[in-house]
């Protein structure tokens, strides 16, 4: 272990011992080499609540549980799903020749995922049909067969609003939906439908009912598909916002965000990530925040959670599955490999009005390992493995990106 690990972990054990719990148009980089051209074109309590064809039906308008009653909940969410031509070879590998199977890239990571009461991921791309063509970058159509892994890994939704959601125009959007709706997964950012994109996607974990939200900052120049102009979720702050409070005033308890924003390679949130996040964070009605929550994704690489207004923001989870990754120097950056899980438990609020408290902020780190073509919990694998020198650096920096804004002195500690 070296001395850089041994302070970060020092550090987090002080931390946690002495503070109460706190509880421009982007390509997403090429991948297997830079420039290369893509070919042409619900388990458990937080399951969605049952829906049509259409999509997830709205929030009940009851409140569920009285002030200091009910029952709490975890929250597991993670980052960009991102599958390079290597990462649907690897698919197609680990089906033995018969199609394609995902469940083994993510089971380094389902007990973690499986363990959570509630657990989103970021789907950043749209799916083909069953059996092809399929896709990688730079216009992404992946392989429908990705949303029975994440299922399996015990998954209940998805993000799925990002600057790769127009791809391939409204059909991927439809095929990505219904494909999630056939493995039981929930979604939120794209719509098939004005009346599917106007309803909130709600889940209830413990004795509360979770709304989630999603949208992104640009569609790669794509416009909107001619009579849709609800496919996918721009991020606006007035719609984010509004979006927000006639989710609470359908009855949601909390409320999440998940936003795709910010710059690519870049550790530091940008401008448009701080005044966002600081102004959405502030946003309240009746005194009472209207998010509960923010969860970023785009930038291929971890970014800072912080505490703002006292609300958590992720600015970015990093990339949890892609292919080779070069950054905008042309060069290969390990970087778009490393990743963190957020995971936050969930408290009922101690009087009436007020919010649901975030009692435990915790990350894990993670890692794309490619060369195995697998997901790793590096604070699994360093406990296994403490020899392993791309586990340690791995981890080590994505630790610091993570701390980078100071989260440990508001309670954030590394989880496993």
């Amino acid at each position: 272990m070296t001395q850089r690990t041994q302070r970060i972990r020092r550090a987090l054990g002080i931390l946690s011992a002495v503070l109460l719990p706190a509880v421009a148009v982007a390509g997403c980089s090429a991948a297997d080499g830079p420039g290369k051209s893509a070919p042409a074109r619900l388990g458990r309590s937080s399951a969605p609540a049952p829906s049509s064809a259409a999509g997830p039906t709205a929030a009940p308008a009851a409140s569920a549980g009285s002030a200091g009653s009910g029952k709490g909940f975890t929250l597991v969410a993670s980052g960009d799903v991102l599958p390079h031509t290597s990462v649907i070879s690897q698919g197609a590998a680990d089906a033995g020749g018969d199609g394609y199977d995902f469940r083994p890239m993510f089971s380094g990571v389902k007990p973690v995922v499986s363990a959570a009461d509630l657990a989103l991921c970021h789907m950043e791309t749209v799916y083909g049909e069953e059996d092809g063509p399929f896709s990688g970058y730079p216009a992404f159509t992946s392989p429908p067969q990705i949303a029975a892994g994440l299922k399996d890994a015990g998954y209940d939704g998805c993000s799925t609003a990002s600057n790769h959601t127009l791809d391939d125009g409204a059909e991927g959007i439809k095929r990505t939906l219904d494909a999630f709706d056939k493995a039981g997964l929930g979604h939120a950012g794209s719509a098939r439908s004005a009346a599917e994109a106007a309803r909130p996607t709600v889940y209830t974990a413990g004795s509360a009912k979770v709304a989630h939200l999603a949208y992104t900052f640009d569609t790669n120049g794509y416009p909107m598909p001619e009579g849709r102009p609800w496919a996918v979720n721009l991020m606006r702050e007035e719609k984010i916002v509004a979006d927000a409070r006639a989710a609470r005033k359908a009855g949601a308890d909390v409320v999440l965000v998940s936003l795709h924003w910010g710059t690519e390679w870049q550790t530091e949130p940008d401008e448009t990530q701080l005044s966002l996040g600081k102004a959405l964070t502030a946003s309240r009605t009746g005194g009472r925040p209207d998010i509960d929550l923010i969860l970023g994704t785009h930038a291929h690489i971890p970014q800072a959670y912080e505490k703002v207004n006292g609300t958590w923001i992720i600015y970015g989870m990093g990339d949890q599955v892609a292919g080779q990754m070069f950054n905008h120097s042309g060069a290969e950056d390990p970087r778009g490999g490393y990743g963190s899980i957020g995971r936050f438990t969930f408290a009922p609020p101690a009087a009436a009005g007020q919010r649901w408290r975030v009692t435990k902020a915790e990350y894990i780190p993670q890692w794309m390992d490619r060369g195995a073509g697998r997901v790793v919990n590096l604070s699994e694998g360093l406990e296994r493995h403490p020899d392993r020198e791309d586990y340690e650096s791995a981890s080590e920096a994505i630790s610091e990106a993570v701390l980078s804004r100071g989260a440990a002195k508001d309670g954030l500690t590394q989880g496993t």
